[in-house]
């Protein structure tokens, strides 16, 4: 970078006096609302300089953070992570990265996983404290799960499609010929980690023999041979026909309800050429109790409408493209964000926030909630839901203008 002369700086200061002359009458108006002005447009050239130290490849990844729009304003809790920069570990058979509440502050409801099983890589059968739900992001799984009943489920799963074990629920996951699988898991509490669950290997291996013996009516020398670590993820044998796993388990009966759901392939929400809203709540995926996930696609241009949800926080995580979220708080507090696939979003319960796709590309994501109904309430729906008149006195708008207002919550609006 040039280096800037005493005298540059002094021209570079005459003409930033100038601009903010310029610029602070224009302070407090539309699109530039605050007093003190915020944002690059309300700033002298010399002040905006950046000489470092510094990424240049992390800056262009956050444009939005490096040169806010004016109108955001305030402090919030950062809402932007990933599991691009999270830490793998690695075993023979796949892989898995984390984001839990201690990596990702603003997420106290719910945290994430990020698995990899290549083909006939398994995760060791285990059970959690916490509900898990899933979403498959490519690939092929064979998940099976014991209900508190006795009565198994196993089934074969592709992208797009979903499962949910409650609490307790003890399950196990196995990546299927010929590319193994790849998915994310989320957690119905903040705190619970990938690397903290209660596995099989580890339970055995930690009961005295003659225990063990008692137990299962059996001669202590069956069991001589069980791991003494416990396995996690292996590499084990490609399982053969989904019939005759399920065959094999079928002794006591079918859950009540399935524990997958097929939402990349259920009838959208909300759809217009603009993008599709996809919902899976537990009115159309009744064993999922404790978490409601939509997958959202918009187009190029188009922006996800104003919005906000009254019952529960969202976490999201970016599946394809890229994009920019702007959540507003009261205070004011607003701040905007870009995302790029594999991060990772968090909006707190009834903060309004809007979505662009500033890409080339359809933008895809996941937006999961840790709550059984899916509710939203849409700026445009209320808006054009009030009296037309009493809008205008708020707003200073045309009764004309106000009548625009889209009444039929399309989720979604062209750029």
């Amino acid at each position: 970078m040039e280096r800037l002369s005493r005298r540059k700086v002094l021209a570079l200061g005459a003409v930033g006096s100038a601009s903010i002359v310029a610029t602070s009458a224009n302070a407090a108006s539309f699109g530039n609302p605050d007093r003190p002005p915020e944002g690059a447009v309300n700033a002298n050239p010399a002040g905006l300089t950046d000489p470092g130290p510094k990424s240049p490849a992390l800056a262009e990844q956050f444009p939005s953070f490096e040169n806010p729009p004016p109108t955001d304003v305030g402090d919030m809790q950062l809402f932007w992570s990933s599991f691009n920069n999270a830490p793998k570990r690695i075993q023979n058979g796949g892989w898995a990265r984390e984001v839990t509440k201690s990596d990702f502050a603003i997420s106290d409801a719910v945290s994430g996983v990020n698995m990899r099983l290549g083909p006939g890589g398994v995760r060791e059968m285990h059970w959690h404290r916490a509900a898990e739900w899933a979403v498959m992001t490519n690939g092929r799984c064979r998940i099976t799960v014991l209900d508190d009943k006795g009565r198994a489920y196993v089934q074969d799963v592709g992208a797009g499609d979903l499962w949910y074990f409650p609490a307790g629920f003890p399950h196990s996951l196995q990546g299927l010929g010929p590319d193994g699988c790849e998915f994310v898991i989320v957690f119905d509490e903040g705190d619970q980690s990938e690397y903290g669950t209660l596995l099989l290997t580890d339970w055995l291996a930690h009961t005295p023999p003659e225990l063990l013996a008692k137990n299962f009516g059996m001669s202590s020398d069956a069991f001589k041979s069980i791991p003494v670590n416990d396995l996690w993820i292996f590499q084990g044998k490609e399982p053969g026909p989904l019939s005759a796993d399920q065959e094999a388990v079928a002794s006591a009966g079918l859950p009540e309800y399935p524990f997958t759901f097929r939402l990349g392939a259920s009838k959208p929400l909300k759809e217009n050429a603009s993008g599709m809203l996809q919902l899976a709540d537990s009115s159309t995926f009744n064993v999922s109790k404790t978490i409601a996930a939509a997958i959202e696609t918009i187009k190029p241009g188009a922006v996800r409408e104003m919005h906000w949800h009254p019952n529960a926080d969202e976490w999201q995580y970016w599946l394809h493209g890229q994009g920019r979220m702007t959540v507003f708080d009261a205070g004011p507090r607003s701040q905007t964000a870009d995302f790029h696939a594999g991060d990772i979003g968090y909006v707190k319960k009834s903060q309004g926030h809007i979505i662009e796709n500033t890409g080339k590309t359809d933008l895809k994501f996941v937006a999961v909630f840790k709550v059984a109904e899916y509710q939203e309430v849409g700026l445009s729906s209320w808006l054009s839901h009030t009296p037309p008149s009493l809008v205008a006195q708020h707003l200073n708008m045309e009764l004309g203008d106000v009548g625009r207002i889209p009444k039929d919550r399309p989720g979604i609006m062209p750029g």
